[in-house]
């Protein structure tokens, strides 16, 4: 199947609210649409997540975030501009646009532009950003290679995003836009 059409395919079963795995800039991910509560549920029941942890949120660029990013200070917006894209997850603070299970019960929501060429694609052909949460159970390793995600999930996913994780040694740095702490580096 060539590259275009299985995007469309992996876009059109994110719309119907399917849930996907797809490789990021370190491990693959699993993501939905993160305005559709059924997928966002599935999840993480699939993860066996907690929901009071919330989940990342990935875009293709700093526009996708709009809705996120208003009410932030210049200040503010410059700092996520000049760590984006890349490894750097921004914990922001909610501004009442974040659905309830991806924030889980923080006040802040956690956001990534990501520098992969295939989850920028993604989120572009979707329209927006999408869930990036890592692909494994609870507790355990993050899936390496599309084996582990058929081993991991088998046919419980709605679609297998094809590719090549980014080569980071290790998951984005996770920071707290407000107070500058580092809570995973």
């Amino acid at each position: 199947m060539n590259a275009n059409l299985q995007l469309a395919e992996t876009v059109e079963a994110l719309r119907r609210g399917g849930v996907i795995a797809y490789p990021t800039e370190a491990v693959w991910g699993l993501g939905c649409d993160p305005f559709h509560q059924t997928a966002l549920t599935r999840l993480l029941a699939l993860k066996q997540r907690d929901p009071a942890k919330g989940v990342i949120l990935v875009a293709a660029d700093m526009d996708q975030f709009a809705p996120w990013l208003e009410g932030l200070s210049d200040q503010q917006l410059d700092t996520l501009a000049a760590s984006w894209p890349g490894p750097n997850t921004w914990l922001v603070p909610d501004n009442g646009h974040t659905p309830a299970l991806v924030r889980g019960d923080h006040d802040r929501v956690a956001l990534r532009v990501s520098d992969h060429p295939g989850v920028q694609a993604l989120c572009r052909a979707f329209g927006g950003p999408l869930v990036s949460t890592s692909a494994n159970h609870a507790g355990e390793p993050p899936a390496m290679s599309e084996a582990q995600i058929r081993q991991f999930f088998a046919d419980e996913l709605d679609a297998i995003v094809p590719g090549a994780l980014g080569g980071n040694p290790r998951p984005s740095t996770i920071r707290d836009l407000l107070s500058g702490t580092t809570l995973r580096s």
